[in-house]
């Protein structure tokens, strides 16, 4: 139990040097082509953007813990960055401006790419967009990859 606590303080102190209050990045040109990958997994916009191809249908994609966005990365230690370039790619329903801040990590789970002992955990972002009233949370896994969708709800930024 005291290794899992030990984990647990040091997993913060990571995430918590990455965390900060972000809005979208207007696109800036890059060396990074449209056709390049991270980690071929998904292919970038920019440095800061992700190029999302299609929204998901499953409601629970990203807004459960359980179903979260995988953006892999924390091997290359690009996992913050890559949770970023995700958010960076949404819209609100009708193309708004996306904002979000990470509120914190939770929900430790089983993964081969995880730091110690084979664990991992999830970022929880609140986002919001102009004209709302309310925000939303997305759960985001750094540690595995998976397709990356807009989650219901969001379009794809463009």
């Amino acid at each position: 139990m005291k290794l899992k606590t030990i984990y647990l303080v040091i997993v913060s102190i990571i995430i918590l040097s990455c965390s900060s209050t972000k809005n979208t990045t207007k696109a800036k040109s890059t060396s990074i082509s449209e056709t390049e990958t991270v980690n071929k997994r998904a292919k970038l916009l920019n440095n800061y953007t992700f190029i999302l191809t299609e929204k998901s249908k499953d409601k629970t994609y990203g807004y459960e813990e359980n179903n979260p966005v995988k953006v892999g990365g924390v091997k290359s230690s690009e996992g913050p960055l890559n949770e970023r370039r995700f958010l960076n790619a949404l819209a609100g329903p009708n193309g708004e401006k996306v904002t979000y801040h990470r509120a914190g990590s939770c929900c430790h789970f089983k993964t081969k790419n995880g730091m110690i002992n084979g664990t991992g955990l999830l970022d929880k972002y609140r986002v919001t967009w102009e004209g709302s009233k309310d925000t939303v949370s997305i759960y985001i896994n750094m540690y595995d990859f998976g397709k990356l969708k807009a989650p219901v709800g969001f379009e794809i930024k463009k």
